[in-house]
């Protein structure tokens, strides 16, 4: 059993595009939250291109479940990240010119301090990285709470040997967070078809997953949408 984050930002994105007031992200966190979501998460970009600050400050007052909060390793985030104290940051690399995030963090010696004011903050650290043996390792130094295994090169593969084989670097990248005593989340470009997979390996704990929930439920509604893979990852 695994409990499903739904990110959100795709609802912000569609409000944006008309700089307008619809649709409210806030009331699809809710929908989400009813229909079986177990945390939601956010992105809040520098550029502010989706999620904006008024929505994580009202998502923080009025969501049930779990607040994560998706950022970049900057001392302007560390300090929002403070002040509305989500249950947990998930740090992510960010590139103003990028559709959406292209890989994994890479981990450096400098990242300590700015983990440990957010961890000082009582809030869990997790980290968004390639499922690589040693910077999990690295992750482990850097006092980290939980690994986001970054799955857009899984997601992507189309060759059933390569497939194989970046589900067995999956699978033993799980083991070892799991052996380090980190929480195991996955996510990026999952969606109601791959997700099977990785959930047979039963040992992923958390999953992430906006972009294809946001997707079917232009067609299904949002509330299905959610359900729908709750049952899947369950």
């Amino acid at each position: 059993m695994a409990d499903l984050g739904i990110n959100i930002d795709h609802v912000a994105t569609i409000r944006q595009a008309r700089m307008g007031i619809e649709p409210e992200p806030i009331q699809a966190a809710a929908i989400a939250e009813q229909n079986g979501a177990d945390q939601i998460t956010v992105h809040l970009r520098e550029d502010r291109r989706h999620i904006q600050d008024r929505d994580l400050e009202l998502l923080r007052k009025t969501i049930q479940t779990k607040l994560n909060l998706e950022m970049a390793a900057t001392p302007e985030m560390v300090t929002i990240a403070q002040s509305i104290k989500p249950d947990t940051v998930t740090l992510v690399p960010e590139k103003r010119e990028e559709l959406t995030t292209e890989g994994g963090l890479k981990l450096t010696k400098e990242l300590l301090p700015l983990i440990r004011e957010i961890k000082e903050a009582g809030i869990e650290v997790s980290v968004f990285i390639e499922p690589d043996l040693e910077m999990i390792k690295f992750a482990k130094e850097l006092g980290t709470d939980a690994v986001e295994i970054h799955t857009g090169y899984y997601a992507n593969l189309n060759n059933n040997k390569e497939l194989e084989s970046e589900i067995n670097r999956i699978y033993e990248a799980a083991k070892l967070i799991k052996k380090s005593g980190m929480r195991v989340v996955a996510g990026h470009g999952l969606n109601y078809h791959n997700v099977q997979r990785l959930v047979d390996l039963d040992i992923i704990e958390e999953y992430n997953i906006g972009h294809s929930i946001i997707s079917r439920a232009v067609f299904t509604g949002l509330a299905e949408a959610v359900f729908s893979m709750k049952q899947l990852v369950f």
